[in-house]
């Protein structure tokens, strides 16, 4: 017996070893259920990511634009005499947020904003020869709305870079005007106000109908194309916390009585399916969890009625009650952290598989599956704390035994 180890690790190990079968057989199971966790969490986990980045990388998470006009009556009716009054909601009219300056260097104090940027936009024509088309146009500041927008990444051809003089125009608008990098169109406006601007970059968004529709100009050729001198019909802003958007989008509004929304309000059914992963997942842990416990549970319990003579003849020479819940409290975390070592490789393994497989018909990948150190190590402890757990009712069961009856037994 080696002196430096404890009295309760010795007895631990030598039970393992005398049930060897049962042992493998349990921390095969825990293994099992551990790689089904990092597999099945690390896949929900990129998709989720992949789903988030798809949406927030060309979405800003704060919008912030004017609040909408209401139709009101010219004259106080008296409810008792007509009891209803019907009154024709009101056309909106392309407007400014009102001193959108000073609502931007606001937002630049606050410790969560990341950037913000204003934007002009509104709906229009593109002319080129007999051609013409009706657009979306968007006005932006390149420095702060690329950081705000991964609009670069989109970038097909040129840059996403506009001048007072530019214009970023879809795939499709440019097949469909036959036009491209060099080329000049004329872009007009609601009011009538027509520029020319030269096409120094084209896009592709993935979406046949936002290529066709969508352009991007410097945000003071909009003001002045759309008649609105040094406005923003909108102030877009990112956080460092995209969750939190809903409560600072609520901050924001009570401070300046603007109308203000979140991604997650304008993506409602999306947030909601991502929490439905998120719900899925967790349930998928529990239950696996739930299956080790009880699998290490009964192999421990099995064991205690196995060793019934020995656990007696340990109680009668002096091991302790205490010794006794120890020692099978230590089986049982032992297996769940061997399960948990066995499981985390073969999840690994698993990962490496799917990335291999799961790829376009182009060789990439469907979706980015990173390989979080944290969760191999949260599996490890959390497999543990179950093995050590579920072995808390035969430890107790073992401690409890008279040893003269158990001796007999």
């Amino acid at each position: 017996m080696n002196p430096l180890l404890p009295f309760e690790w010795i007895l631990a190990t030598r039970f393992m070893r005398e049930g060897l079968m049962q042992t493998l057989l349990i921390v095969s199971g825990v293994a099992l259920g551990v790689s089904v966790i990092v597999f099945i969490s690390a896949l929900i986990g990129g998709l989720q990511k992949d789903l988030f980045r798809r949406t927030l990388d060309y979405q800003a998470q704060i919008v912030i634009r004017p609040p909408k006009e209401v139709a009101r009556s010219l004259f106080e009716v008296d409810a008792s005499i007509i009891p209803a009054t019907l009154l024709q909601p009101r056309a909106q009219r392309l407007r400014s947020v009102d001193q959108w300056q000073t609502v931007r260097t606001a937002l630049l104090k606050m410790p969560e904003v990341e950037v913000v940027a204003p934007v002009v936009a509104g709906a229009g024509f593109v002319l080129r020869g007999n051609a013409n088309k009706a657009v979306s146009i968007t006005g932006m500041e390149p420095e702060s709305y690329l950081r705000l927008i991964a609009l670069d990444k989109q970038m097909k051809l040129g840059t996403a870079n506009v001048g007072t003089n530019d214009i970023l125009i879809g795939k499709e608008l440019g097949l469909d005007l036959g036009v491209g990098l060099g080329d000049k169109l004329i872009l007009q406006g609601q009011s009538k106000a027509s520029v020319t601007l030269t096409v120094v970059g084209i896009f592709d968004f993935g979406n046949k109908d936002f290529n066709e529709r969508q352009t991007y100009i410097a945000l003071r050729t909009a003001q002045s194309l759309l008649n609105l001198p040094g406005g923003a019909t909108s102030v877009e802003l990112n956080i460092s916390m995209p969750f939190d958007a809903e409560d600072i989008a609520s901050s924001v509004r009570t401070q300046t009585g603007l109308d203000v929304e979140s991604w997650i309000k304008l993506n409602s059914q999306f947030f909601t399916a991502l929490q439905g992963q998120s719900m899925s997942n967790n349930i998928i842990r529990f239950f696996v969890g739930l299956t080790a416990a009880l699998g290490i549970a009964s192999v421990l319990v099995v064991s205690v009625v196995q060793k019934s003579k020995e656990i007696g003849i340990l109680r009668a020479t002096g091991t302790t009650r205490a010794q006794i819940l120890r020692m099978f409290l230590l089986q049982g975390a032992v297996m769940g952290l061997l399960g948990s070592l066995v499981g985390s490789v073969a999840g690994w393994a698993l990962l490496g598989a799917w990335r291999k497989v799961a790829v376009n018909e182009d060789g990439t990948p469907f979706f980015t599956i990173e390989f979080d150190p944290w969760l191999f190590l949260w599996a490890a402890i959390g497999a543990t704390m179950v093995g050590t757990i579920a072995a808390v009712f035969p430890a107790r069961t073992a401690a409890r035994m008279d040893p003269a009856i158990a001796i007999r037994g």
